[in-house]
């Protein structure tokens, strides 16, 4: 966020101090596709002009190519992804036993490659890394949200939940001031959606490319001038969930494109 959009927040919120955090009930919750304007949605809807797609190919060549010490491909174990991958985006961030902790689909991704591809780690944001989670969260478009059902997960949704309704930052203010309290009103030109993370990775306007939750929740901890937690943190993993938990029912959309 830069410097002109963190003031516009600051006087925003200033001139609204009577708000009070509400969380959004389940049957008003929107995917910030229906905050879009026309053109935005019409590229989102195109395949041929949606630029994420470029990533989803990118993804699909992945992959299909064997990695790593075991010459192994992600089809060889996971086979046709159409299948095999359905719905698999849509209950991520998920619980892994092995570790008693939630792990993000990117986190899953590595993990793959290291167990069972004897492949080094693809690095956060790195475009390798978006291109396999975006292939795969895309086998999932149209699939509804089931993150955070598992009773295991349940702590860490809570743990979610908490940091997104702490204030922090030089500006004093929470993830649940702007998108539960709000949303629909616009800052700096830009519409305030309800934080509802249903296409991601998403193609930014803003990026001129793909990005992860974590980048947009990074972006928005600096632009209220908090210091942000690093990528694969145990804080930002607990967000995306509590984020994919409060979406439950709505339907994924990767690659999703958003200003």
């Amino acid at each position: 966020m830069s410097v002109w959009r963190a003031i516009a927040a600051a006087a925003l919120f200033a001139a609204a101090p009577a708000l009070l955090a509400g969380e959004i009930p389940p049957d008003a919750r929107r995917s910030g596709y229906s905050f879009m304007g026309p053109d935005t949605r019409a590229m989102q809807d195109d395949d041929t002009s949606n630029p994420g797609m470029l990533f989803v190919l990118e993804g699909e060549a992945l992959w299909a190519k064997k990695t790593g010490s075991a010459e192994k491909a992600c089809a060889d174990c996971h086979g046709d992804a159409r299948s095999s991958m359905k719905g698999v985006a849509a209950r991520y961030p998920a619980f892994d036993k092995a570790l008693g902790r939630p792990i993000t689909l990117d986190q899953r991704i590595n993990l793959c490659r290291a167990n069972h591809q004897q492949a080094a780690p693809l690095p956060y944001e790195g475009r390798d890394l978006l291109a396999l989670s975006a292939f795969v969260a895309h086998q999932s478009r149209g699939v509804a949200i089931t993150a955070g059902d598992d009773p295991q997960a349940k702590p860490f949704v809570e743990q979610g939940r908490e940091l997104f309704m702490q204030r922090e930052g030089q500006l004093n203010l929470a993830c649940t001031n702007c998108h539960d309290d709000n949303f629909d009103k616009r800052l700096a030109g830009a519409p305030i959606t309800q934080g509802q993370p249903t296409g991601y990775p998403l193609y930014r306007l803003e990026w001129q490319t793909l990005g992860s939750l974590e980048r947009r929740l990074r972006s928005c901890m600096s632009g209220v001038r908090a210091q942000a937690y690093d990528y694969g943190s145990p804080e930002l993993v607990a967000l995306e969930l509590y984020l994919m938990s409060r979406a439950r029912g709505l339907s994924m959309e990767t690659p999703a494109v958003r200003p």
